[in-house]
């Protein structure tokens, strides 16, 4: 691939834009940016040497070809002013007026800063551009234009930066291009990000590509005349053009997708343009009548359009040497549309009055998949990595398309359930959700979807998501949304049964410890003065937290009985008379006691490897002494008799004083640098690790990474769980068994 400077003059500029922009006030205002942004650039030159403004030319320049309005051209000329110049949004505005200004600045970064490695910055920086790009879809299109440019001139950036903005520009950019459409965009941005990441398999790719073509050169000739041959006989208008597969689209089936290069069957294909619907299956009638189609190659995106608005049938043929080649048969205007997507569908018609907001309402009711980025955009609060990535996975990612009942499409990952349709349609919707009927059949919400389902969504206003949900749901945003419900449910339940543990706290001391007087005293109003607690709910909120310890209530009940009977409340054994601090010792050397505080020979099971924080039970094991399992261990239920459970719990003298290992399963859509990822993320958690494995399912194109850590209770292991969610690609966390 030969990479090129890009420049052009604003002679040149002016010569595309004037082929529809004529109104002389509009082409005065695209000038009058030119003059402006020219002045502000002066003196400042680009890696390559050329005037900075020469960028804002190009973008400007791209931006006419797609036929844009004056404003968004403008814009294109200004985008760099407020961020690399002197120039504020008020000059904008004083200059150009609040539209052009509000656009400018939405493309401006966050803030200028040299460590472009920043993570968390680079986030921020993507969030605030597509939070306007939601808004408004021209600050998509200048956004692209700009990256397009700067991808054609990045051969003069280091080679760090070269793949840095690459592999941005793969996982960020050219989806959005592919997603409008834009299909000459995200063509260019694709093939040109490859140069710089995998220039060896580029120039492997396109040299198998050169030979296929001039092995296939006569074969084509003789395709294409006999296909003419065929269609003059008939009435139908048509024109016949060949196309190469592009490079990227080649690469991601053989590397990403393990083909090899003869699997690959639309490498060469005719493109056959007609003029009516009608037309085109009439010429697929012939086609199909005299040569031999590939069985489960034909896809008719005409019948069915793809979520970017493509329309078009393709069918595979094979010739009689043997060679495949793909036939696609559309109209003009669904050729104009598969090149240029929503850019063709609403380009700039002069003398028409433009509504930006109409503009903007027409295309997200025919872009299903803007209006979900819309909706994401306007309802994250979350932090920017977590926003990014919910973009990259649910929007950017989605290949499975299934239906309302009114027909509407709504694109997910793949995985994806009624959870996540539910979610995806609207975030009450998803949290009221009871059932759903599947192509009319009623249906679990684990059911995993698939292309083509028409799915209807059940609700009930007493049904409400649990954290069971967080292991069936695929998307970014539905989990994101079921866990800040979740977050806010346990905060106000929280409250309730940590009262609720402090009491039975309370009550289990004053039996175990043979306490001989009624909890209501030790819970009167002088009681509580003394302990400096409001009321009794407060108390017990303190002895769940370990904030006041139980032998201290006790001793301070005695000694205000003291005062005021003038007699000492006795706490009796049946058996000694010594004081209530001695009788009161525990065992402090065991991480689990019997519940009255009795020590006996205890382990910990392998099988669901229980900590502090997780509800346990006992069971007695012949010649082991008590195995001790999480209460929820799945092999409780399997053990031959629940005459040997027998109750236990964590010794609250001796938290935090151990370190628990515990193992995860985390699962994960594969990538490159993930393991790198989930090790860095464990290591800025400051966490201990002891193994780590990792698995990959080239089926489905998952991972399983399997970390041994060690903690010291479940609070610290729910921190680091939270952390890796954060990982990009990951989207299952469980805890496993030895």
């Amino acid at each position: 691939m030969e990479i090129k400077n890009r420049v052009c003059t604003f002679l040149e500029l002016k010569e595309s834009y004037s082929s529809y922009i004529t109104l002389p006030e509009d082409q005065q205002l695209i000038e009058k940016a030119y003059r402006f942004a020219e002045k502000k650039h002066s003196g400042q030159v680009r890696k390559s040497g050329d005037p900075y403004v020469s960028h804002c030319l190009y973008v400007a320049y791209i931006l006419s070809k797609l036929q844009v309005g004056p404003k968004t051209i403008a814009v294109g000329l200004l985008h760099d002013t407020i961020e690399d110049t002197d120039t504020t949004f008020d000059e904008i505005v004083e200059n150009f007026g609040l539209e052009i200004a509000t656009m400018t600045e939405a493309l401006t970064k966050v803030t200028r800063l040299s460590d472009y490695k920043n993570v968390e910055f680079t986030a921020e920086n993507h969030r605030k551009i597509f939070v306007a790009m939601a808004k408004d879809i021209r600050v998509i299109l200048i956004k692209l234009a700009d990256r397009l440019h700067n991808m054609m001139t990045l051969q003069y950036q280091p080679k760090e930066k070269q793949q840095r903005i690459s592999h941005e520009t793969l996982e960020v950019y050219a989806p959005i291009a592919h997603r409008l459409g834009l299909y000459s965009i995200s063509t260019m941005l694709e093939d040109l990000s490859l140069y710089y990441l995998e220039p060896d398999k580029v120039k492997e790719i396109e040299d198998k590509c050169n030979q296929l073509v001039s092995d296939s050169k006569e074969t084509l000739k003789e395709l294409t005349e006999h296909i003419d041959s065929i269609l003059s006989s008939t009435s139908i208008p048509y024109e016949i053009s060949s196309r190469v597969k592009s490079v990227y689209s080649i690469y991601k089936k053989m590397y990403l997708k393990n083909y090899s290069f003869d699997q690959i069957y639309d490498i060469l294909a005719l493109r056959i343009i007609t003029e009516s619907e009608q037309n085109c299956y009439e010429i697929l009638g012939y086609i199909h009548a005299n040569f031999r189609p590939m069985p489960g190659r034909f896809k008719d995106y005409i019948a069915m359009p793809k979520t970017n608005m493509y329309q078009s049938l393709h069918t595979t043929i094979m010739t009689e040497n043997g060679i495949f080649f793909e036939i696609q048969i559309r109209t003009k205007k669904m050729d104009e549309l598969a090149e240029s997507g929503v850019a063709a569908h609403w380009r700039y018609k002069e003398g028409s009055s433009y509504d930006a907001k109409r503009e903007q309402m027409e295309i997200e009711n025919q872009l299903q998949w803007f209006k979900e980025f819309v909706t994401i955009s306007d309802s994250s609060n979350s932090d920017a990595k977590e926003y990014m990535d919910t973009l990259s996975h649910d929007i950017f990612d989605a290949n499975v398309y299934v239906f309302t009942p009114k027909g509407n499409v709504i694109c997910l990952p793949n995985g994806s359930t009624p959870i996540d349709f539910a979610y995806r349609i609207h975030t009450d919707l998803g949290e009221h959700l009871s059932g759903a009927k599947i192509n009319g059949v009623l249906s679990p919400i684990s059911t995993v979807l698939k292309t083509g389902d028409v799915v209807e969504v059940i609700t009930a206003k007493n049904a409400y998501p649990n954290s069971e949900w967080m292991n069936i749901a695929k998307s970014h945003f539905a989990k994101s949304s079921i866990r800040k419900y979740l977050v806010k449910k346990n905060q106000d339940f929280a409250k309730e049964d940590s009262i609720k543990k402090g009491r039975t706290m309370l009550l289990d001391y004053m039996k175990d410890h043979h306490v001989e007087t009624d909890v209501s005293k030790l819970l009167s109003k002088k009681m509580l003065a003394e302990l400096k607690v409001n009321s009794a709910d407060e108390l017990f909120l303190q002895l769940s937290g370990k904030t006041i310890s139980l032998s201290s209530i006790i001793d301070k009940f005695e000694v205000m009985n003291k005062k005021e009977e003038g007699i000492q409340d006795k706490l009796v054994d049946n058996s000694s008379d010594i004081s209530t601090k001695n009788r009161l010792k525990r065992n402090t050397t065991d991480s689990i006691v019997l519940e009255n505080g009795d020590n006996v020979l205890i382990s910990l099971a392998n099988c669901c490897q229980p900590l502090p924080g997780d509800e346990i039970i006992g069971y007695v094991s012949t010649g082991q002494g008590v195995k001790v399992h999480r209460a929820d261990c799945p092999n409780i239920k399997k053990l031959d008799s629940s005459a040997r459970l027998i109750n236990v719990k964590w010794n609250p003298d001796n938290l935090k004083k151990l370190d628990y290992q515990v193992s995860l399963a985390v699962e994960c859509h594969d990538r490159n640098q993930l393991l790198v990822d989930i090790l860095n993320t464990l290591q800025l958690c400051n966490a201990k690790l002891i193994k780590c494995t990792a698995k990959q399912n080239t089926a489905n194109n998952t991972a399983t990474i399997s970390v041994d850590i060690l903690v010291k209770d479940k609070e610290i292991l729910d921190h680091y769980i939270a952390a890796l969610y954060k990982v990009k690609s990951v989207f299952n966390i469980r805890r496993i068994g030895k």
